[in-house]
């Protein structure tokens, strides 16, 4: 059963995503606890990939470390295996179509649902396409997460209906990173949203200081934040645990203003 929805439960969600492996194992380890204990209430972490397509240069660039440090999806595994050794936090994957594939649908479901990972967003799984893989992920106790970009009412309608833990609303076209403004009118494709599931949506893209936080908050869920907790990762390396706790509890306090 996915603890997704408990990221939630006590008001509007601060979501974090890192690499796993950048810059070790251990280290990514260490900062899903650190993010933990300053307030992220779910955290995403990416499974490193050599082609990117949705991931700005922040993130290219954090791929790339970590697969020239040696990790790999069982490498990610078993960060989350030890990680659930002191934490139940909802875990969910972010990652591409072919490292699953290549690993194996079910292999990969199954070992997801060993370790209670919540749930996983694949950028490059368009929604027409999700068919096959849809009932394994099911079956597993993982919810397959939606995005949802500014497109057309229709559209936004049919994925949300058929959405599952949380809906990820990107703020604007194009890929990740750091945004000055954000202009896209979020508003109205939550109200879209809404009105066809009681799913939370939470946004993402772009997301970097407390004021944009608790501006997505408001009108949203939640917040998402990638590039700059990558950033602050690629600047400290090894010693990032209390810049990171110290932008986290910042994030936090931005999203709690937005209850």
């Amino acid at each position: 059963m996915s603890k997704i929805k408990n990221a939630f439960q006590n008001g509007k969600a601060f979501i974090a995503f890192l690499t796993a492996g950048d810059p070790s194992a251990d280290k990514t380890v260490e900062y899903i606890l650190d993010m933990e204990e300053a307030g992220a209430d779910l955290v995403e972490i990416g499974i490193p990939f050599s082609d990117p397509t949705a991931e700005g240069v922040v993130i290219q660039e954090a791929n790339i470390r970590a697969l020239k440090a040696g990790m790999t999806t069982d490498g990610v595994f078993d960060i989350v295996r030890r990680v659930r050794e002191k934490s139940q936090i909802p875990l969910v994957f972010l990652t591409y179509l072919n490292p699953v594939f290549h690993y194996g649908y079910d292999a990969f479901f199954e070992k997801c649902r060993e370790l209670s990972v919540d749930g996983i967003i694949i950028p490059d799984l368009p929604f027409e396409e999700k068919g096959e893989l849809a009932p394994i992920v099911a079956s597993n106790g993982v919810d397959l997460i939606s995005m949802i970009s500014p497109t057309s009412e229709e559209r936004i309608r049919k994925i949300a209906k058929d959405a599952a833990g949380f809906i990820y609303i990107v703020s604007s076209m194009g890929v990740t990173g750091v945004r000055s403004q954000i202009t896209t009118d979020l508003s109205s494709i939550v109200n879209m949203v809404r009105k066809v599931t009681e799913i939370p949506c939470a946004v993402g893209f772009g997301i970097s200081t407390p004021e944009q936080a608790e501006k997505m908050a408001a009108v949203s869920d939640g917040a998402i934040v990638g590039s700059a907790i990558v950033k602050i990762i690629a600047a400290n390396g090894a010693n990032a645990g209390e810049a990171l706790k110290e932008y986290v509890r910042s994030m936090k306090a931005g999203v709690r203003a937005a209850d």
